[in-house]
């Protein structure tokens, strides 16, 4: 026999319902949920309404500027289409994202709440292996695990996610530590209801805000992450299209083709900005919540 979770169940949507108000009336949070929306549709329904794929050569056409024969942003220098790249681009760059914010948001969480919960010796060992972890610069340590890995996105986002979990970790045993001498908590373990029941059922679900925050703000660094090494020549390789390589590219044609380099700066740039403003307007929601107004 099982027992239902001990925090009550119905001030839950009542609390679901404030946040949500607070995060509707946060502004950059909207503007950042309209530029992650707008750019998403964008790589993933543009490429069905273009005349070119992201592989199309065409030599006659190199160096197109935007708008001429039917390239709305432009040729790179073999003449493929950039708008079919970039959205193409756009496609890994947010399949990365969140596929890291899932993976390091999951571990960190686990990390986080068994640290938090028991204490003592396990959390002081748990903590010292998310120092460490924290020690090293994590640009330089994910270049270093992508040094020795085959680059494609499924092990561009395992590695991304192996330096980006030590954060949520932190969060959530912080969280925790606070919430575990709650009285429901307390009304747990006189039931006799088991640590992980406790862990997973009750503590967790009371730390969903900053969780969440944590999570939305692990997509941003992530794309921007995909992108810094793929720039540097170890994440995505060529043919295969992404922001960061597309930059990589352009390098030597900044005079003469701008372009080259301005369209996916910008998109880098729209995709970071959005969600940074989504994690501002989640954080503003759950410490409204938190605060009882």
């Amino acid at each position: 026999m099982t027992s239902a979770p001990l925090t009550s169940p119905a001030r839950r949507p009542v609390i679901q319902s404030r946040a949500l108000r607070r995060f509707l009336s946060h502004r950059l949070a909207l503007i950042g949920v309209i530029m992650v929306l707008s750019l998403t549709l964008a790589c993933f329904i543009g490429p069905h309404l273009l005349p070119y794929d992201e592989l199309h050569i065409d030599l006659r056409a190199r160096f197109a500027p935007p708008g001429t024969g039917g390239h709305i942003f432009g040729t790179d220098p073999l003449g493929r289409d950039i708008a079919a790249r970039l959205f193409h681009a756009g496609q890994i760059s947010m399949a990365v994202g969140f596929a890291v914010m899932i993976i390091a948001t999951a571990f960190g969480s686990v990390v986080g709440v068994i640290s938090g919960y028991y204490g003592g010796r396990v959390s002081a060992v748990l903590m010292r292996i998310v120092d460490a972890f924290l020690s090293f610069p994590s640009v330089f340590l994910l270049l270093a695990l992508a040094a020795f890995i085959q680059p494609s996105p499924v092990m561009i986002a395992l590695i991304i996610s192996a330096t980006s979990w030590m954060e949520v970790a932190r969060i959530v045993e912080a969280e925790v530590k606070s919430l575990r001498n709650q009285d429901f908590v307390q009304a747990a373990h006189m039931l006799g209801l088991s640590g992980r029941w406790i862990m997973f059922r009750e503590l967790l679900p009371n730390a969903i805000g900053p969780i969440i925050v944590a999570a939305s703000l692990t997509v941003a660094r992530a794309i921007l992450l995909e992108a810094y090494i793929s720039f540097l020549g170890y994440g995505i390789q060529p043919p295969l299209p992404s922001w960061g390589n597309m930059l990589n590219g352009a390098q030597q044609y900044l005079a003469s083709a701008p372009w080259l380099a301005i369209v996916p700066g910008v998109a880098i740039t729209i995709a970071v900005t959005g969600f940074n403003f989504i994690g501002d307007g989640l954080r503003d929601a759950f410490d409204s919540r938190s605060g009882g107004r």
